[in-house]
């Protein structure tokens, strides 16, 4: 793969024992130089008509005079610096790399892979938090419409929901917003009957499971509901939201994915795309054991070198299988 990477995404330093560390991206490059075929982009900041085209313009400056000023906490767990702004605006621009790089036509070994921090996907249009400032995956979406995609499909698979993602573009019809995320963490948000509004209705998708769903059960999600409902939209560009908190190891989320299986839901996008004709690419998110997101981020890469990640015959869990009938019973998934 091809992994969008700044360095100046380090000098966002969050604090002693704060989760979303600079830790976790230097254990990625560490894991990532035992790999064939992995190449680094260092792509240009994004923006600023861009991300205000996503977020509050009025916000936008709060955020960049607070990083001038010092930082502190934003809120209890979101932290800023002066160099996080830099970093945020870089974290950004590896997104809209990633999206822009993304075309039907890339070889499976440069799939765009966007290794930016601060993450994004909690940034709403005029607020930071849950450790995010500048909502990248957004602001990746709205850079490949300007700059001639008909439409966009965005997959969260982060354990928490995307709320920002989903808050910006929940009455619009261009981005297709599809999350799997477990019950009772932070945020809060995605709820099953948030289906969109307006333009968007439809456009947006929860699946909402009870902890310990395995990776059967996320295979099942997009099997019978993601999946179907992403082909149907028919976007030019998926963007994955690249969270690698549930795993089973991840040290703040009780669900059970394995790194086999993140490779797993990896072909499943890449038949996606294929099925849609549509570039694909990834930003990363959350993922908080440095050891299984590094392990996880290879698998990944893996796939896209020519691995064939072994599928799992596990059944699918009953509180799993309720979850998706009541997504049914909002007229999504297979018809």
């Amino acid at each position: 793969m091809n992994f969008g990477y700044r360095e100046v995404c380090l000098d966002h330093d969050t604090g002693e024992r704060h989760p979303e560390s600079p830790d976790r991206l230097r254990a990625v490059r560490r894991a990532l130089k035992e790999c064939h075929g992995v190449e680094y982009v260092d792509a240009p900041d994004a923006d600023l008509d861009v991300v205000r085209a996503v977020h509050d313009a009025d916000y936008i400056e709060e955020f960049r005079d607070y990083c001038a000023d010092g930082g502190g906490h934003w809120d209890a767990d979101t932290v800023a610096v002066e160099a996080t702004w830099d970093a945020a605006l870089a974290s950004a621009g590896l997104a809209v790399w990633a999206a822009e790089s993304a075309g039907p036509d890339v070889t499976a070994r440069r799939t765009p892979f966007a290794l930016g921090r601060p993450p994004g996907h909690h940034a709403v249009g005029d607020d930071a938090m849950g450790f995010c400032f500048i909502n990248n995956a957004g602001v990746a979406a709205q850079a490949a419409l300007d700059g001639g995609a008909d439409s966009v499909a965005i997959f969260d698979w982060d354990v928490h929901h995307g709320n920002g993602t989903q808050d910006i573009f929940y009455d619009r019809g261009d981005v297709f917003y599809a999350s799997i995320h477990e019950d009772g963490l932070f945020p809060g948000t995605g709820e099953i009957d948030e289906t969109g509004a307006g333009e968007g209705d439809g456009a947006n998708v929860n699946v909402v499971y009870q902890p310990g769903a395995d990776t059967a059960d996320y295979l099942a999600a997009i099997d019978e509901v993601i999946a179907p409902e992403i082909a149907d939209f028919d976007p030019d560009l998926l963007l994955v939201s690249a969270g690698f908190d549930a795993h089973e190891h991840d040290p703040i989320s009780r669900m059970q994915v394995s790194t086999e299986g993140y490779g797993v839901m990896t072909e499943r996008m890449v038949d996606l795309a294929d099925d849609c004709d549509a570039g694909l690419g990834f930003v990363l998110e959350g993922g908080y054991g440095l050891d299984t997101l590094s392990d996880s981020i290879k698998m990944v890469h893996e796939v896209f070198d020519g691995y064939q990640p072994v599928e799992p015959d596990d059944d699918v869990s009953e509180a799993a299988r309720e979850t998706l009938d009541a997504v049914a019973s909002q007229g999504l998934g297979s018809k």
